[in-house]
Order: structure tokens, then sequence, then C-alpha cells
């Protein structure tokens, strides 16, 4: 079973590569077009990507809505985050305009770093001043009526709890924006690919569960803590309603 888990990740990663070098032409010409409109034609062009790539490798994915989602409205999308195949995830589960935040250190992968760049706020989490700059980006952002796309957790989730501690960020910009929360689940990710080894990558199932936006209206920067836990909360609970298979406990 090893041996055929890793020639199916090979494969899965040499389809991967192709898409990239097909899609390539299109975003670099998209790239000309500005960091707003030309992002926004990216994030397409990569949902267009990840849409092929997960039919080729069998990985069937759907979102599920436990409350009417308005796409037309900006969000500060909130997912936990337990697998290298969140990134891809992403663009599978939110079509509509929107970046996320992402480390700066893929933004150096050839070719893919290019696209990277583009499609995301990268942030170098070691410094910060560079923290505070991505800050400021994702607040433009949101000025230019584009949501965004942050995992509170930060790095992966390996405690066997539903989620890790939460970090402030996501929730202070959504009170200083007046920006409603907008939770959403990975359940299958982990199953999917594990994070110890991206040649753990297999086929089946992958779902991501809209939750109820939770509103900042009249919050201020005394109530960053309340909306933290509560918004961990409200995840932890779904998480353990949909069984998610990481949780010990």
């Amino acid at each position: 079973m090893r041996f055929l888990r890793l020639i199916y990740s090979l494969y899965a990663l040499g389809i991967f590569v192709l898409c990239m070098l097909l899609v390539i032409p299109a975003v670099v010409i998209a790239s000309f077009f500005g960091k707003v409109r030309g992002g926004n034609v990216i994030y397409r062009i990569c949902s267009y990507w990840s849409d092929v790539w997960f039919f080729m490798i069998g990985i069937r994915h759907r979102n599920l809505y436990e409350y009417p989602h308005d796409k037309n409205k900006q969000y500060i999308f909130v997912a936990n985050h337990i697998s290298y195949l969140d990134a891809p995830v992403i663009v599978k589960t939110i079509r509509q305009k929107v970046r996320a935040l992402g480390k700066a250190e893929v933004s150096k992968v050839p070719l893919f770093g290019f696209i990277y760049r583009n499609a995301v706020v990268t942030v170098n989490r070691s410094s910060p001043a560079a923290r505070a700059n991505s800050v400021r980006i994702l607040k433009s952002v949101i000025r230019k009526g584009i949501s965004i796309f942050i995992f509170p957790e930060g790095t992966f989730n390996e405690t066997g709890k539903p989620m890790k501690a939460l970090y402030d960020g996501a929730f202070r910009i959504a009170i200083e924006t007046q920006t409603p929360i907008k939770p959403v689940l990975f359940l299958d990710t982990w199953r999917r690919m594990h994070y110890s080894t991206v040649f753990s990558l297999n086929a089946g199932r992958s779902r991501s569960v809209f939750l109820k936006e939770i509103p900042v209206e009249g919050l201020t920067g005394k109530d960053v803590e309340m909306l933290k836990q509560k918004v961990q909360q409200v995840m932890e609970q779904k998480l353990r309603e949909y069984k998610a298979e990481w949780i010990v406990g």
C-alpha cells in the first residue's frame, strides 16, 4: 500500500506541475492588469486549475452550507489548518473575489512562486515589521471590496485537538474593518494528505462546510479576545459534530 500511495502521489504531483505549466502563460498576461484586477483573474485561473487537478487525481470536492452564503458579500474567511492540501482546497471552496494570507517562503518556489505571489498576500512570520505590513495590505484588500482568507491557527494543528489556539490577527482586522467573520471547516484534508508528508496523498472525498457568519458590528479593540474565543468555540463544536478524524478523545 505504501508503494502504491507513493506512485499515486508522484502521479498527482506530475499532473499538478503539468497543469501549472499550462496556466503560466495566462497568469503572466493577467499579471499585467495590476494587483486588483489581475489578481482576481489569477485567482479564477487557479480555481480552474484546481478543478482539473482534483478531477484527474480522483478527489471529489463538495461545499456544504449550514446557512445560505452570499458570494457578493465581503467576509474574513477563517478555516482550520491541518494539511498541505488545505491550500488547493481554498480555491475549490471560495468561489468569489478573495485573497488568502500565505507563507512568504512558498513564493520562492520556481514558477509556482510567481503564481503564488500574484494570488495571495504573503507574510514572513519571523519579522514583526513584515507581519505588520501584511496586515496593512490585507486591510487595503478589504477596502477594495475583496474578501480575505486566513488560517488563524498559523501552522498545522498536530495536537489531536479540534484546533490549536488561534492568533489575534484575523479577528483584529475584522473588528477594525467591520467585516464579518465566516468560519469554514476543512473536514477531509487530513485524511487526503497527512501533514507528516506530501507523499501521503490519496483519492477520496473532500468537504468544506460554511458555517453561519459571525457579525462584528459595534465591536472594538477590547473585544478581540472575546470574538476569537467565540469563533474558536463554534468551529471546535462543529468539528466534533462532523466527527473530524484527527480529534483524539
